[in-house]
């Protein structure tokens, strides 16, 4: 499947894209594109939008769209639901400090963006970031 989101990615489109791929389309073909055009190439290629304002897995009823795609799927995994409130903390501004791991994946995504402002790099280069954090998500999961 193609799926489209805005261009310049950040924590939530790069952590959507790699949850996708991951768990819920293990040969997803992500486009990103400017925010005004999601809507646009969404219909002319058939591509699944997420992370674009006014879309189904987008941010709705206080979800960012990471959580938006677990409410989707299905994906009821403990360590997922542990990544979600980290990605959520880190991607809604006003909710920062409501996970002591996000601000490091705030800076961590601010980095990369600066490294890697190709997205489909920056994705291949964050994908080992999210494995290594699940991992750690998992962990914690196991051990409470």
């Amino acid at each position: 499947m193609k799926w489209v989101t805005r261009s310049h990615v950040h924590v939530d489109r790069v952590a959507c894209p790699w949850l996708i791929a991951r768990f819920v389309d293990n040969e997803a073909e992500f486009l990103f594109v400017p925010k005004s055009q999601v809507d646009r190439v969404a219909a002319e290629t058939g591509a699944i939008p997420f992370d674009a304002p006014g879309v189904e897995l987008g941010h709705h009823n206080g979800r960012c769209s990471f959580e938006s795609i677990l409410l989707k799927y299905g994906l009821g995994d403990p360590a997922l639901q542990r990544l979600a409130k980290i990605v959520h903390a880190a991607d809604v501004a006003e909710d920062i400090d409501t996970d002591p791991q996000a601000r490091g994946l705030e800076a961590i995504a601010t980095g990369f963006g600066l490294r890697y402002p190709d997205d489909g790099e920056n994705l291949a280069r964050q994908f080992e970031v999210y494995d290594a954090l699940y991992a750690w998500c998992r962990l914690q999961v196991a051990t409470t």
